[in-house]
């Protein structure tokens, strides 16, 4: 199968950004994406109307609300980031006219995939350029032990054609890399198994589908690394006026809390960001780096944990990143190595693996980019070693981010310890888990200028 690509490419987007300057001031980050994504899918699984809150309306999440209204499900909104989906049940949904096109939503098309494994009709998920080149078959695979019938392109990408099954069959799967994205993906196509599903991970990975699931009235049973789901469990929407509330994007404020930490004279406050225990890694690291972090605020918003975190110029140090870390911040790295390269002395990173078969190469990607503002790197095969300038400018120019909204805007915040402009390229992207963030960013103090050719 050929890959489907847009009728047109995306426009040229870059920041351009002048050296210097700090962050001060109040930032509120966009909603959780992982939230948007899983608040959308069991909102229309469920019997009942749900009404999120704070709904993330980057071109990711929007693009899952999409795809169930393409398969029936009465959505309204989003209005200022609220959503209201009146559920179809677990066996509601109805064949979409078209394939479902997802964008850059690695999420979505995994989650999706699992979802629709069980579903009694075909279906076919696409998604943009850079989608359509990462893995599919960690998914694929679990889901084909299942009984399900699903093609892939020769590499195992996208598109995905998914074909009705008489059944699914139950699988009890250890995972042979943390992710997510693989056990949510199992988690959702073993509401539509045969019996009960289970799951273990070789490290604790973020567990919102886990929580999400119990808001709708299916709780998932866990054994230490090991989640077991029930099927044909049914969803029910939580009572009328109790709201999923989607917390700030923890990994949206990594930016914030690398440029405060790394800029002068910054302090700036981030309020209401979710805390979930699996997504706190960013978090410990800085930490352990020296940042000058002050939490403060503690309580739930919905089945997620919430707080204000106030952040503070500091000396920060290289560390050997901890092992146990990794999983609870795989999505931050970028923002993390920004902090590495303005550190005192080296960072090591280990066990990452994950970080190459994201939007891009992380790891090579973000080497390249350190390599040109003069920070010296070793690319190891599932990591990195970053000796950090400490004290010393970082240089200035040109980087390339390959499209991946992430290394886009860590390397904006590098420019806060920079001797020159930057100038970074191809960050359309960004717009799929950040929009606005161009705007925030200047806001609160950086030199940012949007540009759209």
């Amino acid at each position: 199968m050929n890959a489907i690509t847009p009728d047109s490419p995306p426009r040229a987007r870059s920041f351009r950004i002048a050296p210097g300057g700090t962050l001060r001031g109040e930032v509120r980050v966009p909603g959780d994406k992982s939230i948007s994504h899983r608040a959308i899918m069991l909102g229309a699984l469920a019997d009942g109307e749900t009404v999120v809150t704070g709904f993330l309306e980057g071109a990711d999440s929007l693009a899952t609300l999409a795809a169930f209204r393409a398969m029936g499900v009465e959505i309204e909104g989003p209005d200022a980031g609220r959503v209201r989906i009146r559920g179809v049940g677990l066996h509601g949904l109805t064949a979409p006219a078209a394939p479902l096109d997802v964008g850059n939503a690695g999420t979505a098309m995994r989650l999706l995939c699992g979802l629709l494994a069980g579903q009694r009709f075909a279906s076919t998920l696409v998604g943009d350029a850079s989608l359509s080149r990462r893995p599919m078959r960690r998914v694929t695979e679990p889901l084909a032990q299942m009984g399900a019938s699903i093609e892939t392109t020769a590499a195992g990408t996208a598109p995905l054609l998914i074909r009705p099954v008489p059944r699914l069959t139950p699988i009890d799967y250890a995972m042979p890399v943390a992710s997510a994205q693989v056990k949510s993906c199992l988690l959702l196509a073993g509401l539509y198994a045969d019996g009960t599903s289970c799951i273990t991970e070789p490290a604790v990975t973020r567990d919102h589908t886990e929580r999400m699931l119990a808001t709708f009235g299916c709780p998932v049973q866990r054994d230490g690394r090991k989640v077991c789901i029930r099927g044909g469990s049914r969803l029910t929407a939580p009572p009328d006026g109790v709201p999923v509330a989607v917390p700030a994007d923890i990994s949206s404020a990594a930016f914030f809390l690398v440029g405060a930490s790394i800029a002068e004279d910054a302090d700036l406050l981030l309020p209401a960001v979710g805390l979930n225990p699996t997504r706190i890694g960013v978090l410990n690291i800085l930490e352990a780096m020296g940042a000058r972090l002050t939490i403060t605020n503690h309580h739930d918003s919905g089945a997620e944990p919430v707080a204000d975190i106030r952040v503070q110029s500091a000396g920060l140090k290289g560390i050997e990143i901890p092992a146990v870390q990794v999983p609870l911040a795989i999505d931050e790295f970028p923002a993390l190595f920004i902090a590495a390269a303005c550190a005192e002395g080296e960072t090591l990173l280990t066990g990452a693996e994950e970080l190459r078969v994201k939007e891009s190469d992380r790891i090579a990607v973000m080497a390249a980019g350190l390599g040109a503002l003069g920070v010296e790197t070793e690319v190891l095969p599932d990591g990195i070693r970053i000796q950090g300038r400490g004290g010393r400018s970082l240089g200035g120019g040109s980087i390339d981010s390959h499209g991946d909204h992430r290394i886009a805007m860590a390397f904006a915040m590098a420019a806060l310890r920079a001797e020159a402009p930057l100038l970074v390229q191809d960050c359309e992207n960004v717009n799929t888990s950040f929009p606005g963030f161009a705007r925030l960013a200047a806001g609160a103090g950086l030199g940012i200028e949007e540009h759209v050719a």
